[in-house]
């Protein structure tokens, strides 16, 4: 089983960026238009998300009755349940990121592999800002 699953790994990412090119979660004129409430407002992308919830709740609800993966490995759910000023400024961050760009990470690393110049700096970006996270956070736990 586990010589299986980086197979398994790879076919669900190449699922999950089909998807959201499919979706059209991967172009950022759809997303903007999407967060465009009071201009030329596209409804599309809600009932993508409302598609990907009700995928989504049954497996997690199946996923927390396991303690292994169906292929073996450990189950690694997220635990936190408080919502806290770091959550919510986390989520005020990764928010104006989407409304400035249009892309979120998964659809802007499948851009980026389409060849997008726009994706591509979106995910420097991206990971500038993980790293700096990375280095706050290395910071913060040694104080």
């Amino acid at each position: 089983m586990r010589a299986i699953r980086p197979f398994v790994a790879l076919a669900c990412g190449l699922l999950f960026g089909l998807g959201l090119i499919v979706s059209g979660m991967a172009n950022p004129a759809k997303v903007l238009a999407f967060l465009d409430l009071a201009g030329r407002w596209d409804p599309s992308l809600a009932f993508v998300m409302a598609g990907a919830i009700l995928v989504a709740a049954p497996a997690f609800r199946f996923a927390r009755t396991r303690t292994a993966s169906l292929l073996g490995a450990p189950m690694q759910l997220p635990t936190a349940t408080r919502i806290d000023l770091r959550l919510a400024i986390g989520a005020l961050l990764f928010g104006a990121g989407w409304g400035l760009a249009g892309f979120c990470p998964g659809p802007a690393l499948v851009s980026a592999a389409s060849g997008q110049p726009r994706a591509w700096l979106f995910v420097a970006a991206m990971l500038a800002g993980m790293a700096l996270f990375a280095v706050f956070e290395s910071r913060t736990r040694r104080s």
